[in-house]
């Protein structure tokens, strides 16, 4: 007999944690823009798995060199050179313009793996007293759920529960330079990392120049600027990093999530020489962090970027989607506002007198056949995969715009302030 989709949910809900809380929808199959759940009703992503599939789902020549490499050799562990390996560090180093990479696999381990650069060359290098290095994290950040990360979250549902924390983090506004520049003050600061668009938070966009001037005042204090764009990173925002936009090369880069094309888990952390040798044999490493096969995906996803013109379709299509986004937000009330970069953007609910949510929205949607999701309750995300058509985007537009219409006619918003 075959399964149904709420099989393979109760199948979940019995043997799985109950740590996140899916849409109900069985995703079997996905191409390009597009995925199936079990029983064949086609949808339009506009997740990307959090910005994983930039390159589309199960692009051919990533999965090629998935296949291709897979039959000959995948892993080796550290304790052995690979044939691959320098290929792709020497690849990735140049295609950044770093001096050094260290590879892991999860975008957290990225954040894991710079702030223990951060400390290790604060004491190697800046000659900060043992122990006492500080780094400076941003209210709102999301930075994973390890344990480093949850100490510097402030958002209950990450951190609440899980203390005693880590030491040696300091928490500032995002989007305050004079909070920066304050916290600076403090000579045991190593570093400041950041996101440059708070993507989780709701794309939280900060002001132009910002991130340019953080890294003039982190200079000027001979402390390393940080900048997480695992989720922003890999032509997401419209450039290839979010931080091109103010022309800010960070001192330590963090890649993740489309490194790999949704392929399988890839991340990188990438920094110069004088920065990465801090770090010496035996003091950090993963099993199987550059393995062979995540040094030949890495290589394909990045290739297809370039050769598909990603970061230009990303710029030119998200400035379509948000003006086209900006007529149905003058026309209805049940949202305040369209925002992002490139083809991470968001919208905010507003609350309605029913009680109904972004959730809601997010349900109607799939309905419709969009799979979108909410975050912190009134704010949904827009991150369709990078390779989506100028005639895809049309469709996701007016299929918001209805589902939005409809909502809006069921559900009366309640007044409130813009976030």
């Amino acid at each position: 007999m075959k399964l149904t989709s709420q099989d393979f949910i109760q199948l979940e809900n019995k043997y799985g944690a109950h740590n996140y809380h899916p849409l109900d929808v069985v995703i079997d199959k996905g191409k390009g823009v597009w995925v199936w759940d079990v029983e064949g009703k086609k949808y339009l992503d506009f997740l990307s798995a959090y910005s994983a599939v930039n390159q589309g789902h199960c692009h051919p020549k990533i999965i090629k060199a998935l296949n291709d490499q897979a039959n000959k050799l995948t892993l080796t562990s550290r304790a052995f050179y690979n044939s691959i390996l320098g290929e792709y560090e020497k690849f990735v180093t140049e295609y950044f313009g770093y001096d050094k990479v260290l590879p892991m696999n999860t975008g957290v381990e990225g954040d894991e793996t710079a702030i223990k650069l951060a400390r290790k060359w604060a004491y190697e290098v800046k000659g900060i007293e043992k122990y006492k290095a500080k780094i400076i994290f941003c209210e709102g950040n999301f930075h994973g759920r390890t344990m480093a990360a949850v100490s510097a979250s402030t958002d209950p549902d990450c951190r609440d529960g899980f203390g005693p924390y880590l030491p040696g983090i300091e928490i500032i506004p995002f989007n305050d330079i004079n909070a920066l520049e304050k916290a600076l003050q403090d000579e045991n600061v190593a570093a400041f990392l950041v996101e440059p668009i708070q993507g989780e938070a709701g794309v939280m966009v900060p002001n132009e120049g910002y991130l340019k001037k953080a890294h003039m005042l982190c200079k000027s204090k001979n402390v390393l600027l940080i900048c997480d764009e695992v989720q922003t990173g890999l032509a997401r925002t419209g450039k290839m990093l979010a931080s091109d936009y103010d022309n800010v090369r960070p001192d330590i880069l963090i890649l993740g999530k489309a490194l790999s094309g949704g392929v399988m888990p890839i991340s990188a952390v990438l920094a110069d020489d004088d920065i990465m040798l801090a770090i010496k044999p035996g003091q950090h490493g993963s099993t199987f962090g550059g393995n062979p096969l995540a040094g030949k995906v890495a290589i394909a996803s990045l290739e297809v970027i370039n050769e598909e013109n990603l970061v230009e379709n990303a710029f030119k299509l998200g400035n379509y989607f948000r003006e086209e986004m900006q007529k149905v937000v003058d026309e209805l009330e049940i949202i305040t506002l369209v925002r992002g970069k490139g083809l991470l953007n968001a919208i905010v609910i507003k609350p309605t007198a029913t009680g109904k949510t972004a959730w809601d929205v997010c349900v109607e949607l799939k309905n419709n056949g969009l799979l979108a999701k909410p975050t912190h309750g009134d704010i949904i995300r827009f991150a369709p995969p990078l390779v989506i058509t100028r005639e895809e985007i049309d469709w996701a537009i007016n299929t918001i715009g209805k589902v939005l219409q409809k909502f809006e006619t069921e559900n009366k918003p309640v007044v409130t302030e813009n976030r």
